[in-house]
């Protein structure tokens, strides 16, 4: 009997995350979400998953991540996300320019060259690998930098995820300014997932609306990054493959909220949903800890690192500030 290529790491991801679950519920102050990726990143340090683990595992920490998030919007009204959407944006917006800006010279200053610059600034200001994977799909980037962006990038998203609840419990903030500041400073989608819920379900929920409404971004920037290749090369485009670019599933998520919205969904469906979402999004830090690769970190060297943490600092500590100069929360 022929096995699926998914099925060996859905099932990895699957056991150690019903592990993460209930450490979870056994201390809720670190959550699920937290458990599963630092359970994740253990067992990938003490002996990498080998070829026929890895697309249940790259299936867990995409798909299984999209579709948890897809299932949040079940629990959402259309002028939730909407409104979040809106005021997130200034926010949103600001910290993209510092962050960008930051990374060219920051990057310069340290040495490092502009390809890797540009993929450490888009991956911190936007949304992590996904948004280094979409900038280096339509540049003409070494796959040696596309590396040590995401390795450098994947670094600080566990970081964010260990030190944001606490900063925010200490900072006394709300849930749903909590939720605007993981959303706008937390790099990739997942760990602003794990860090929203771990200071509750409302920051959680705001979190990932910021969040998704920041991930959006990835198309202006791809278009500029693409036309300005093409229009240097005088190129037609092909080769860009645009349908790996967008990212659908938020419409999908929009589409939940609606169905909700106009009383497709039963309220008594609400919790169901909203504890499949949460044990899906433990499953998907799971498989995203079980990806971290050491040698890629190591083989970033210090300067990656350094413009890495000062651009994770920046963007933290700005997000903060322009939501409270503008009075956004």
């Amino acid at each position: 009997m022929r096995v699926h290529p998914v099925l060996p790491g859905l099932l990895l991801c699957l056991v150690v995350a019903a592990i993460a679950y209930e450490l979870g519920r056994l201390f809720p102050i670190v959550g699920g979400p937290v458990f599963g990726i630092l359970l994740g990143v253990a067992i990938a340090l003490v002996r990498k998953p080998n070829g026929s683990l890895r697309a249940g595992i790259k299936f867990s920490s995409k798909q299984l991540l999209q579709l948890s998030i897809v299932l949040l919007g079940f629990n959402l009204q259309l002028q939730e996300v909407v409104g979040g959407g809106l005021r997130s944006l200034p926010v949103m917006l600001g910290t993209l320019v510092i962050v960008l800006t930051a990374a060219y010279f920051v990057g310069k200053a340290l040495g490092l060259d502009r390809d890797l610059r540009r993929l450490l600034g888009v991956g911190t200001a936007i949304c992590g690998g996904s948004a280094i994977a979409a900038v280096s799909s339509v540049i003409d980037v070494p796959e040696a930098d596309v590396a040590y962006a995401i390795s450098t990038v994947f670094l600080f998203n566990v970081a964010a995820v260990l030190t944001f609840p606490a900063i925010g419990h200490l900072l006394a903030l709300s849930q749903h300014a909590f939720g605007l500041w993981a959303g706008t400073a937390i790099n990739d989608t997942s760990s602003v997932v794990a860090a929203g819920f771990v200071y509750g379900h409302v920051a959680g929920s705001q979190a990932v609306i910021v969040k998704l409404t920041r991930t959006t971004l990835i198309i202006p920037i791809v278009l500029f990054y693409a036309g300005k290749r093409l229009w240097h090369a005088r190129a037609s485009g092909g080769g860009i493959n645009w349908s790996k670019i967008v990212p659908w599933f938020i419409l999908w998520f929009v589409a939940a909220a609606v169905l909700n919205t106009i009383g497709v969904v039963p309220p008594a469906l609400h919790t169901a949903f909203a504890q499949a979402a949460l044990f899906l999004i433990v499953v998907a830090l799971t498989g995203v800890g079980l990806c971290a690769d050491a040698k890629g970190i190591r083989a970033a060297g210090v300067r990656p690192l350094l413009l890495g943490f000062a651009l994770w600092v920046l963007i933290a500590v700005s997000s903060l500030a322009i939501a409270h100069a503008m009075h956004v929360s």
